[in-house]
């Protein structure tokens, strides 16, 4: 390089999956910056899903909640620097974008597709990296993700439309290329950089998190499932690293009941916001799926309140038996789509009867602080929630899951799933027959799983280059 890279850079990929391995001094003003500076491009080196013990940010649910034997362990984005896990897969994306030069901060607007997480991760990361940055998502997400947009200094556009409005994301986004070429679109349904942080930095924290666990005297150490709906298909890829290591190990699904896309090639407006885009994204490895089932939204809401408010909280307690702790930690840890894995979760232990040794692993992507108006507006629609409404949620919606909505992932199915990859990708946003069957082949997914290593070799050399020059 001819002149100082200017650029701005963070974590590597096994930095982020083992951030004591970071340099200690960065890693002590980070952790600093968290709570005192979190709009610090130093906090791009807390995205991580452990804390400053390394420990992985989870919570294993009671059984007097789940109603199951098995554990149902969560893993939770409400620590990332913008309280969800999305903000990794940004960064990655950006970061693979900015080491080959496709990308620079003086001359381009990074453009943001999504439905919510996402674009927030994409206005905290592009700016803190340098970047303008316009985050496109649909008019009708809760008031709160607009909010946090703008508070990391990102603009943002609104689309028509409700959760599964995607193709009118896309719309837009075609309009911004033919408008200047300054944009560049960041497109999370597309981009492999979501696929390889969720396949080598949250897979492998969960392989790590259930050996943990086994040395509390939870669990067998190994994980017989990891249940994730799909919006990105990004945090579903962890999966396939699970089963790399547990090969019994099965990949779970999850989307909504009013939008059951990859089930029956449904479609329709839900509101789980996050997931059920009425369409299968490019990096979602459909052939290593093993099932695909689909939740109530409405249940998700209704359960989620119930968990959240007083009257929630005191029937866990008081008619479940709950540890209190545990409950108020529960209060503010999971989103809709939280709620959503979790219920999924359930169910995929009861189908599969799974015993009390086994693990399932679930991801709540955000928190409740994006919900708060959701939850006034479920109080407008049905009334206060009391205490006997709240145990009768739980006993109906949560220990009660219902084993319906499910198709197991035999070939006839994955081909389906993949089959439908075709509307969008190829005849929508310019790929070709021969790049979607290219997907057939496991190791088309390998070989990019294998790339991990080769950015974080680039990422090293950046960074010795700017501290040589500078």
């Amino acid at each position: 390089m001819s002149k100082i890279d200017k650029h701005i850079y963070g974590p590597t990929f096994e930095e982020m999956l083992h951030p004591e391995k970071i340099d200690p001094q960065i890693r002590e003003k980070a952790l600093k910056a968290k709570k005192e500076a979190p709009l610090d491009p130093i906090n791009l080196f807390n995205i991580t899903w452990k804390d400053e013990n390394s420990i992985p940010y989870h919570i294993v649910l009671p059984k007097e909640f789940t109603g199951v034997d098995a554990n149902i362990i969560v893993m939770y984005g409400k620590e990332f620097p913008t309280g969800s896990h999305k903000v990794g897969a940004t960064y990655s994306v950006t970061l693979e974008h900015q080491i080959f030069d496709k990308i620079d901060s003086d001359k381009d607007t990074l453009v943001w597709p999504s439905t919510g997480n996402y674009g927030i991760g994409g206005a905290f990361v592009g700016t803190r990296m340098g970047y303008d940055s316009v985050v496109i998502l649909p008019e009708l997400m809760s008031k709160e993700r607009f909010e946090k947009i703008e508070s990391y200094g990102a603009r943002a556009i609104k689309t028509p439309g409700c959760e599964s409005n995607v193709k009118e994301i896309y719309d837009k986004t075609w309009e911004l290329r033919k408008e200047d070429p300054k944009y560049r679109i960041m497109n999370q349904f597309e981009e492999m950089g979501n696929y390889r942080f969720h396949y080598h930095v949250t897979g492998n924290t969960a392989v790590e998190l259930v050996e943990y666990l086994k040395t509390k005297g939870i669990g067998n150490g190994r994980c017989a499932a990891f249940c994730s709906s799909m919006g990105s298909s990004g945090t579903i890829a962890a999966g396939d690293r699970l089963k790399q290591v547990f090969p019994e190990h099965k990949i779970i699904g999850l989307e909504p009941i009013q939008c059951p896309t990859l089930y029956n090639n449904g479609y329709g407006g839900h509101d789980i916001q996050g997931i059920g885009d009425k369409h299968v994204t490019w990096i979602h490895n459909v052939w290593n799926m093993d099932a695909i089932m689909c939740i109530d939204d409405v249940e998700c809401k209704k359960a989620l309140q119930a968990v959240y408010e007083e009257a929630g909280q005191k029937a866990l307690i008081e008619d479940f038996g709950c540890d209190e702790a545990t409950v108020k930690k529960m209060k503010e840890l999971f989103g809709i789509s939280g709620i959503c894995n979790i219920l999924g979760a359930i169910k995929t232990a009861k189908y599969y009867e799974m015993g009390k040794d086994e693990n399932l692993i679930a991801i709540a992507t955000d928190s409740m602080d994006r919900y708060y108006s959701v939850m006034e507006q479920m109080t407008e629609t049905y009334g206060k929630m009391d205490q006997q409404e709240a145990r009768h949620r739980i006993d109906n919606i949560v220990k009660g899951a219902k084993l319906d909505w499910i198709r197991e992932g035999d070939h006839f199915s994955r081909s389906c799933w993949h089959n439908l990859k075709y509307y969008t990708w190829v005849e929508q946003q310019g790929k070709t027959v021969e790049e979607l069957n290219a997907q057939k082949d496991p190791q088309w997914w390998v070989k990019h799983q294998q790339l991990v290593s080769e950015m974080d070799a680039l990422l090293v050399e950046r960074r010795k280059q700017q501290t040589a020059l500078v």
